[in-house]
């Protein structure tokens, strides 16, 4: 973009989110895993998105499911964007941003905010979830509730393995599943 039209666009962007008019900010962020989407609401860290679930679905998704109004936006996600790149290079443990889980609910919900409870460096198993929550027949619907997880990396469906302590499937791919597990083991 040259530079007037990239501070036309910060201006649409500080003018949409100073009137209230900016639903879904969205921005993307190079990482050792990918190009990440990051999505927030003014209620918080929405969307977590992989290159390979393709960002524009996920835009679309996000248009049909909260708003339409939706701007490339990266002011809001600056904090997210900075304690990320802060977890890639082994500063941060912890996310402290705000959240927003509209996206998930029911029992998805419930394995979604127990993620967090999986500490930095440590693994539980899909069993080990379904039991913690108050559901222990609920192995593949856990692995399901992962799969879905739309704030990955953030809320850590990556510390989940097989009861045999493989891997198992990840929404970004078996190479980035494995470059956060081996991150957070060094």
């Amino acid at each position: 973009m040259d530079t007037a039209l990239t501070r036309l666009h910060a201006r649409l962007a500080a003018d949409a989110e100073a009137e209230g008019l900016l639903d879904v900010a969205y921005r993307t962020l190079d990482t050792p895993v990918g190009t990440l989407l990051l999505a927030a609401t003014p209620a918080g860290l929405v969307r977590v998105a992989f290159d390979v679930e393709d960002h524009a679905a996920v835009l679309a998704t996000l248009a049909l499911r909260l708003s339409p109004r939706i701007l490339h936006a990266r002011p809001r996600l600056d904090p997210i964007a900075r304690q990320l790149d802060e977890y890639f290079a082994k500063q941060r443990t912890v996310f402290d941003v705000p959240i927003d889980l509209r996206l998930t609910d029911g029992f998805r919900r419930s394995v979604v905010e127990h993620l967090r409870d999986i500490g930095y460096g440590h693994r539980a198993s899909y069993a080990a979830v379904a039991a913690a929550v108050g559901n222990p027949g609920a192995v593949r619907a856990v692995g399901s509730a992962c799969a879905r997880n739309p704030l990955p990396v953030v809320i850590p469906c990556h510390r989940v393995v097989r009861s045999d302590g493989s891997a198992g499937q990840y929404v970004g791919g078996p190479a980035a599943k494995a470059t956060l597990l081996d991150l957070e083991a060094a």
